[in-house]
């Protein structure tokens, strides 16, 4: 039996992701797939429209095996950290391989420009700070345009294979919609076009499975701008958080007095070094309290969300032999950083989603819905 390994975010989980789980089973029809799932608040700094638990379900009943947290103080930081967490994991569960969703699905080319990022990491670093990272990366790799979100994923996940010698294969697999078009109405589109219909107040049924419409979380972004601006204009350390550069933190300072908004303030921090991926996750840092101390610390334990029989069979194999702790250490800056998120998700959504984190029973999933249950 192959183990092999997805990342995802689901925001929302939807068709484009099911076809993602199908086509892993056709590949591999002997295989038992461990999903590292990001939670509340996510890579390029969005809140996410479904919670912890409606992720886990879904992915359970689309036949994922075993659903892992990516915890909050990695999934928030960039695609390297994000990913390099998130092998780690994989690596601990002796996955063999992972199966990604890419705009090109060139193994080959990926596999050499994370090979030669890794080697002009230091000239990368070096290089001028007036241009965003995306940008950056481009120019150092004499590559004429911006790399693709998914691709640029692709890149973080092969440095982290291979900068720590894991021995986990790598397969793409080609997406059929791009992160970018917002007006597609596809069966298959991404999740940003979704979220945009929806914000449009237009139907999005046919997109995703019902159970994800049901469970969408309307985040309350007023309140948001609200939490951050009484951060922002009460706390005179803004700069020990993370991706908060030099100046910017008087800039916010100044910016969130004029602005009426989030969407108003976040447009008037906007420039050529700061792409709005950027930003956002330095705003989701400094509303989560994320300082730089905190960035790089060890994963202090993997916590399991949820899983299926088969699952369930292979924890009971595997579990003797992960060198980090199945059950949440509560003593942790991991663990507080976590229960921190789902509190402050529940006030942005107006849900009691964080009665899943505190509750700490991961959702066994059987075929009959009706046997679905929270147990340890």
């Amino acid at each position: 039996m192959q183990k092999i390994g997805i990342i995802a975010e689901y925001n929302p989980f939807h068709n484009g992701h099911i076809y993602h789980i199908k086509k892993i089973k056709e590949l591999y029809p002997d295989s038992l797939l461990i999903l590292i799932l990001n939670g509340y608040f996510l890579e390029r700094g969005e809140i996410s429209v479904l919670s912890k638990e409606a992720k886990t379900k879904l992915a359970l009943k689309y036949n994922v095996d075993i659903v892992l947290e990516l915890p909050v103080i990695f999934g928030t930081q960039s695609s390297d950290t994000f990913a390099e967490i998130s092998i780690k994991i994989l690596q601990n569960f002796q996955v063999e391989e992972i199966v990604f969703g890419s705009e090109s699905t060139n193994i080959e080319k990926i596999q050499k420009l994370a090979k030669e990022q890794l080697e002009k990491r230091f000239i990368l670093e070096k290089k001028d700070k007036t241009q965003n990272y995306p940008t950056l990366l481009a120019k150092t790799l004499h590559i004429e345009k911006a790399i693709p979100p998914n691709d640029l994923l692709a890149i973080s996940y092969t440095k982290a294979i291979l900068k720590n010698h894991y021995p986990i294969k790598t397969t793409p697999i080609l997406r059929t919609s791009s992160y970018h078009n917002i007006t597609s109405t596809d069966t298959v589109i991404s999740a940003s076009n979704i979220r945009h219909k929806r914000k449009n107040h237009e139907d999005i049924h046919k997109y995703l499975p019902t159970e994800a419409l049901n469970n969408w979380q309307k985040v309350d972004t007023q309140k948001l701008f609200e939490l951050l601006k009484y951060r922002i204009l009460t706390d005179s350390h803004l700069d020990t958080y993370i991706d908060v550069t030099e100046g910017l933190d008087f800039k916010m300072k100044k910016e969130i007095k004029k602005a009426k908004n989030y969407e108003e303030f976040l447009h008037s921090l906007k420039s050529k070094r700061y792409t709005f991926n950027r930003l956002n996750r330095m705003l989701i840092h400094v509303l989560l309290g994320h300082s730089k101390k905190i960035a790089n610390i060890p994963l202090s334990y993997i916590k399991i969300l949820g899983f299926s029989k088969q699952g369930q069979e292979y924890l009971k194999e595997i579990r003797k032999n992960i060198q980090i702790s199945l059950t949440p250490i509560k003593d942790s800056i991991q663990y507080q950083e976590e229960r921190k998120a789902a509190l402050l998700y529940d006030m942005l959504t107006n849900s009691h989603s964080s009665f899943f984190d505190i509750q700490n029973k991961p959702i066994i999933y059987t075929k009959d819905a009706s046997k679905e249950s929270n147990q340890k």
